[in-house]
Formats: C-alpha cells, sequence, structure tokens
C-alpha cells in the first residue's frame, strides 16, 4: 500500500505535471482506477492497525518466533519458524508469521532479473544428482566435514538425501544405489555436472572413469554430464539443496544438532518424508510420493545382483612377516598367505577390513586409526611364533686346533728392523708330494 508521503510526492506531482491516470499509473504501478480513486478522497486509505488483545501472534509466541532466529539460525525461514511453534500449539495461520518476521527483518529474496522456463522431462526418463557441502553446519556440530549426496527423480521430484563424509567415486555410487533402491527402479539417464571423482574434462568432452562405465553398464542407464556454466540444466537437483540448508539444516540450528551421522541421516529422511514428499510440489502441484507411484511403471527393473560399491584393491603380503597394509596399517592374515597376493574390501561406512585369498576370506579385522600398530589376529600371531620357533637352524661345528709342535715357539720381536731366514714348510708340514712348478 502506499503511504501518504509517496502519495504526496509521486502521485500528486505527476498530476501537477499535466500526466494523465494511465501515466501515472505507469510510472507508480497502481491501477488507473486506483489513481482516480485517490485522487478524488485526497490520498490512500490509512495503514490498517490491529488491536494488540486480538493479534494471533501475541507476547507469546512473538518471544518464541525472535528466539527462533537467533543465531545461529537467524536465516531460519519463515516456513520453518510456522512448522515449529505450529507443533508447539500456535492456532495462527502461515502468513501471520510471514508478516510478522518481514517486520522484524525485511524481505529475504528479490524478483530474479531474467525469466526462467523449466526443463520438462518424460516419466522416467531423467534422474539427477550431485554432492552439496554442510560443512557450515556439521563442523559446528562436531561432525567434521559432511557432504550431502542428493538424487532426484526430474518428473515426480521424489529425492534422496544421504549425508556423508567423502566425495569419492565408490560414495557415488552407493548413494545412486540406495536412490535406486528407494525410487524401486531406473530411470534412462542420470545428469550430474563434470564430477572429479567420476572422470575427467577434455575440453567441451568428458571422459567418464571405467568404473563410471561399469556401473552405468551394470544398471542400463546413461550418464551424462552437463557443459561447464550450465547450472540451469541440473536444477533440479540444485534448487532442493537450498531446501537442504535453508530450512533442514537451519532448522536443526533451531532446534537441536545431531550427535552423529547416522542421526543426521535419520532426521533428513523423516523431514523428507513429512515436509517434501507428502506435500504438493509448487511446479507440478502433486505430492512427489503420489507422482512417483506413477513414474514407478516407466522405471527399469533393479538388477539381481546389487552392485558392489566397497572399496576393493589387491594387496601383497609381506615375504617374511603375515602382514598386509591398509591405509597405512598393518593387518595380520594367516602364515601361509606370506608373499601372496590377496584381496582387501571394505564395505562403505563399515569399520571392518575383510582379507580374501583366492575365493576364501581369510582374516577380518576392525579398522585402525592411520599410523597404528600392526594389527594382529590372536590366531595369526601364534601360528606364525609356532613356525618361527620350530624353523630349524644350520648346525655349528665346533673346531678344536691341534696342539702346537713342541720345538717351535712364539717368537718375540722388540722393536726395530730384522732379516728372517726363509720358513722351510717342508720341514714344518711335512712332504706332500707337490713340486714347485704348479703341476
Amino acid at each position: 500500500m502506499m503511504t501518504q508521503e509517496e502519495y504526496m510526492e509521486d502521485v500528486l506531482a505527476l498530476r501537477r505535471q499535466g500526466k494523465t491516470m494511465t501515466e501515472i499509473a505507469e510510472k507508480t504501478g497502481y491501477h488507473p482506477a486506483t489513481i482516480s480513486k485517490w485522487l478524488r478522497t485526497g490520498g490512500p486509505p490509512p495503514k490498517r492497525s490491529i488491536d494488540p488483545a486480538v493479534r494471533v501472534i501475541d507476547e507469546r509466541w512473538a518471544a518464541r518466533i525472535r528466539e527462533l532466529i537467533r543465531p545461529p539460525a537467524e536465516k531460519l525461514l519463515a516456513k520453518s519458524a510456522y512448522e515449529i511453534i505450529r507443533a508447539e500449539g500456535y492456532p495462527g495461520s502461515y502468513p501471520s508469521v510471514a508478516r510478522f518476521l518481514n517486520e522484524l527483518r525485511g524481505p529475504r529474496f528479490r524478483p530474479a532479473p531474467t525469466v526462467s522456463v523449466p526443463i520438462e522431462t518424460a516419466p522416467g526418463e531423467e534422474c539427477q544428482f550431485d554432492f552439496s557441502e554442510c560443512t557450515r553446519w556439521t563442523e559446528r556440530w562436531g561432525l567434521g566435514e559432511v557432504h550431502c549426496f542428493g538424487c532426484i527423480l526430474c518428473w515426480s521430484r521424489w529425492r534422496l538425501w544421504w549425508f556423508t563424509d567423502s566425495l569419492d567415486a565408490e560414495h557415488t555410487f552407493e548413494g545412486l544405489v540406495r536412490f535406486f533402491e528407494g525410487a524401486g527402479g531406473v530411470p534412462r539417464l542420470g545428469r550430474t555436472d563434470r564430477m572429479g571423482a567420476l572422470g575427467r574434462s577434455q575440453g567441451r568432452r568428458f571422459k567418464w572413469n571405467p568404473n563410471a562405465v561399469d556401473f552405468a553398464r551394470h544398471h542400463g542407464i546413461e550418464l551424462k554430464a552437463c557443459q561447464a556454466g550450465d547450472a540451469k540444466r541440473k536444477g533440479k537437483t540444485e534448487r532442493p539443496f537450498r531446501d537442504l540448508k535453508e530450512t533442514f539444516l537451519t532448522e536443526l540450528d533451531a532446534l537441536g544438532a545431531p550427535r552423529s551421522l547416522a542421526e543426521l541421516n535419520a532426521l533428513g529422511e523423516q523431514f523428507l518424508v513429512a515436509r517434501v514428499h507428502a506435500v504438493p510440489h509448487s511446479s507440478t502441484g502433486v505430492a512427489p510420493a503420489e507422482r512417483l507411484e506413477t513414474e514407478r511403471r516407466f522405471l527399469a527393473a533393479l538388477p539381481r545382483r546389487r552392485y558392489d560399491t566397497a572399496y576393493v584393491e589387491p594387496r601383497r603380503v609381506h615375504p617374511r612377516l603375515p602382514l598386509v597394509e591398509w591405509d597405512g596399517v598393518p593387518y595380520s592374515v594367516p602364515p601361509e598367505c606370506a608373499g601372496a597376493k590377496v584381496t582387501c574390501r571394505v564395505e562403505i561406512d563399515s569399520s571392518v577390513l575383510e582379507i580374501s585369498f583366492g575365493t576364501s576370506v581369510v582374516a577380518r579385522h576392525e579398522l585402525a586409526p592411520g599410523s597404528s600398530e600392526p594389527v594382529w589376529d590372536p590366531a595369526h600371531r601364534q601360528s606364525a611364533e609356532v613356525i618361527a620357533l620350530g624353523r630349524g637352524r644350520p648346525a655349528m661345528h665346533l673346531v678344536i686346533p691341534a696342539a702346537p709342535s713342541p720345538g717351535l715357539g712364539r717368537l718375540e720381536l722388540g722393536g726395530g728392523d730384522y732379516e728372517v731366514e726363509a720358513i722351510d714348510l717342508s720341514a714344518r708340514y711335512g712332504a706332500c708330494g707337490c713340486t714347485g712348478s704348479g703341476e
């Protein structure tokens, strides 16, 4: 609503310049009939006032809202504040909360400079996936560096959030497999940006790594990377990350931080079920959970065998000590594996190292921190000690020299130079039948 000051400065000033109602309306943004009415009545009506006694947001709810938007949750959305106080018994509407917050801190968004047209996709045609960094929140909560893997079906808008501490290919594949299992099938195309864990850029081309090609072949999905700077093409997964940070994570700042990564994932799943999948989407007008039931019929079936997303690497056992190294820490294997080639395997989000020799699992160990002492299985150590103690050593023969001849004593020489006659070896050792010619 225009204020009396704006009316005097804009409408009356333009009217005195001889402008028509239409010209004044174009400059002020109001309808010509509204301008005409204000000129007849002497200005806009006064601002509507509400008796504090009948306000829905009374002192109690006003204090609660101010408490919710204290740092670090000062950017809490009006929608989030409304959901929180509604669960606590607030009887009013969302617009009342939004107006109150606008009076406290002003509007948060401005109109976009250009009009954006959404890209439409058919059911089962495409999903989009990416990682988003959540470290600004999780480090404050004591959880360290955490990233959120997000994936969304472009037609139904059904999505998955998975919080993890790694951005590597194995975690990317695990996130995609969880998404396929939750959606109940595999779409035709998976779109992402130029993720360094999955390939490398070659100009405008993007070459996928062999493990990414193997993953796509296993699921029968086509992987496609967006061109550099083409953020809009992947907007269906980027836009929900704003909900993640401005709504979900900021609400946790206001209500209480999770104590572990598992708790954060559980809270994220509850949030998606209650606040996203069950609510009509702003673009489609239908709840994603309802729309997913239709899209499932267009998804390809899941593979019979789940794709192995574990860390799997070959290792060579030490030739003398039955130890194999993983992340800088030696782990024991049976002594008969010494010098052999084994396979080490660690499941995603697991703390167990599994070591296989041929087709048999020969050792399992709890992962130790880096630079730890060698980790031994008691049975492996006992077997290695038995073999080491029972290993035969070369026989040692004690050689006793013969007694010296009685006529030969020890020659003691003092200081100075001496002339010594040549020694008659035949007299000392007896004739040996040898000639001096070397024959």
